[in-house]
């Protein structure tokens, strides 16, 4: 997956986090890279200074991206699964992770991460959006689950939608998740 934010695109190449400068859309231009992470990427979001990756198996890798010639990791949390998406809204990130569920990670300190909360979630915990005081989480067979995460330390489930397939990424756009 890959994530732009201002002039730069950040890329998940394999075990790599990859900088481009897109100022010139037709003309990307390589700007850095991360050393090999332990693990392939899954997905990636861009807040501040930071990148915030999945990495397979390797749980959430935070990455400095302030230097963008010299990205590097700078902290690190484990899900205990395998993670598939992120998603940053002020001091938390929100992981999803194919075994465990619903993840909410303070990042205040991007060096010593820690969970502040988290939400078993029935089924594979696949995407994750969020607006407001909900998380949008697609768990596969087990449809989309709305979390009210209003309160980092307690989430709990305020809704579902029981889809007719399989619920994977999401996305929120107004009132509407897709």
């Amino acid at each position: 997956r890959r994530r732009r934010q201002g002039e730069y695109a950040y890329v998940g190449v394999g075990p790599r986090l990859v900088i481009l400068d897109i100022s010139d859309p037709a003309h990307p231009v390589f700007v850095g890279q991360t050393d090999p992470l332990p693990g392939i990427l899954w997905d990636v979001a861009v807040a501040g200074s930071y990148a915030y990756v999945t990495a397979h198996v390797s749980g959430l890798r935070i990455i400095d991206v302030s230097e963008p010639a010299a990205p590097y990791e700078i902290g690190a949390y484990q899900t205990g699964g395998q993670p598939q998406s992120v998603a940053v809204v002020g001091d938390y990130a929100f992981v999803t992770d194919l075994f465990t569920g619903l993840h909410i990670v303070d990042v205040s300190d991007p060096a010593a991460p820690f969970q502040a909360g988290h939400y078993s979630t029935p089924g594979s915990g696949a995407g994750v959006a969020v607006a407001g005081s909900y998380a949008y989480v697609g768990t596969g067979e087990s449809g989309l689950r709305v979390i009210d995460v209003s309160s980092p330390t307690a989430p709990f489930e305020a809704g579902f939608y029981d889809t007719p397939g399989h619920a994977g990424r999401v996305a929120v756009a107004g009132t509407y998740a897709h």
